[in-house]
């Protein structure tokens, strides 16, 4: 009996002592095979944050390393993610904030003696009693911010391109954020009369700029960037979709006022565009320009509008050389060709633009270029430069893209036969 119990004891401490060995031999296993075990490298990174919340731990005791004071930048191993980190990063310093303050009125409590409007007789009921007042207006004002959009420099020497109706209020004070956080009071030098764009220059020299890309070849599915000051608080918010459309034509209205204004031949995208992005860029996957971003649709997801950035170099231009966007004028009304009308109207062609007046003018304005060139009434402009005028290329449209006192050949179908006629083309006239 006194052996068996022996026997048992020992038996029993050689089992401890295995499961002991076994123990570390699995700890040390553990921990050098730890970076091949999937599970284990989840089960670290899921428990290191509560070993520190713990208030025992430390980056050494927990398996994590100490900071050394300096991070290194993620790089991806996937090339389209490489590309658009490297498009962000090339356009992004040349990206501004602008916001918008006006002179607001101050309301103040005003004394009212409510009671003064009693009949005398009953005025002495309420002598002593508590005095009143009432919100009133006196008259001073305070400079307050009152909204803000995006915008980006596109000449070192301080040009801004950015959307009209971001700087529509001609009594407010611009200013402009800078990426490296330095602010600047805005001038507005020009609003274009006839697209939603405008121009500002801050006062500043060796600023970063943008690359001014070609807009003319998009195509639907290629990848597109905005950049913008979202929401008005958020610089630089990043958002990434596609050309989801070309050509559209919308009606914007803005939120504030209630203005609206029909734009044309812009690009739609399903790259997230929020309040306050308006005129930010819209890049392509090299970090170029395609297009100053403008509106959003309010009553779906992901719908935005860009205003492509060719129809904007010629209001760039005219602003470098004149100081002011000069609009380059043809001079003709027109109606915009296409099947249906071709088929009611007998015409020869369906495209085109038919030259033909209206309740507000002549189809060929008297003096115009287009006069002067021989263009008449009833012509149908097929091509302008070359390029064809259809439902994807308005002629308004392409005449947007040129520059005052410049040349085009129009090529003109006037009852069945084409012409080649030459214009130069004129500043619009004011009001027209």
């Amino acid at each position: 009996m006194h052996k068996t119990k022996k026997a048992t004891i020992l038996a029993v401490a050689v089992f401890l002592l295995v499961i002991f060995g076994v123990g570390i031999s699995l700890h040390r296993t553990s921990a050098a095979s730890a970076a091949g075990n999937p599970f284990v490298t989840f089960w670290n990174d899921l428990r290191a944050p509560f070993t520190f919340m713990q208030g025992g731990g430390s980056p050494a005791s927990s398996g994590l390393s100490p900071s050394s004071g300096s991070s290194t930048l993620y790089q991806s191993n996937n090339s389209y993610e490489a590309a658009v980190i490297a498009a962000v990063k090339k356009a992004s310093p040349a990206v501004v904030s602008i916001t918008i303050s006006e002179n607001v009125p101050i309301i103040e409590n005003c004394p009212n003696d409510f009671y003064s409007n009693l009949p005398p007789g009953f005025q002495q009921f309420f002598g002593g009693a508590l005095p009143t007042s009432t919100p009133c207006n006196t008259g001073k004002t305070q400079l307050q911010q009152v909204g803000g959009g995006s915008g980006f420099i596109i000449s070192a020497d301080g040009l801004i391109l950015t959307n009209k109706h971001v700087v529509s209020q001609a009594n407010a004070s611009y200013s402009v954020i800078t990426n490296d956080g330095k602010t600047y009071t805005a001038k507005v030098l020009a609003r274009d009369p006839n697209q939603d764009l405008a121009i500002l220059k801050i006062d500043a020299t060796g600023l970063p700029t943008v690359t001014l890309g070609d807009s003319s070849g998009l195509q639907l599915g290629q990848t597109a960037i905005a950049i913008g000051n979202a929401l008005g608080q958020f610089s630089n918010t990043v958002s990434v979709g596609v050309v989801s459309g070309l050509a559209r034509t919308v009606t914007a209205s803005a939120p504030d006022t209630g203005a609206q204004e029909t734009i044309t031949g812009v690009i739609q995208t399903d790259a997230a565009i929020n309040p306050g992005n308006s005129g930010g860029p819209l890049l392509d996957l090299q970090g170029d320009v395609i297009g100053i971003d403008t509106a959003l649709a309010s009553d779906a997801q992901n719908i935005g509008f860009a205003i492509p950035i060719n129809q904007a170099k010629s209001a760039i231009a005219s602003v470098e050389s004149t100081g002011e966007i000069q609009v380059p004028y043809l001079g003709v009304r027109y109606l915009a060709v296409d099947a249906a009308l071709a088929k009611s109207q007998k015409l020869p062609i369906s495209y085109g633009a038919l030259v033909r007046g209206d309740a507000s003018g002549p189809g060929v304005a008297p003096g115009s270029p287009a006069a002067k060139a021989g263009v008449q009434a009833e012509d149908i402009i097929e091509s302008v430069n070359g390029q064809k005028v259809d439902a994807n290329h308005d002629l308004g449209d392409l005449i947007d893209q040129m520059s005052v006192g410049s040349t085009v050949t129009l090529v003109v179908n006037r009852s069945g036969k084409e012409i080649t006629l030459t214009a130069t083309l004129a500043k619009r006239p004011a009001g027209m």
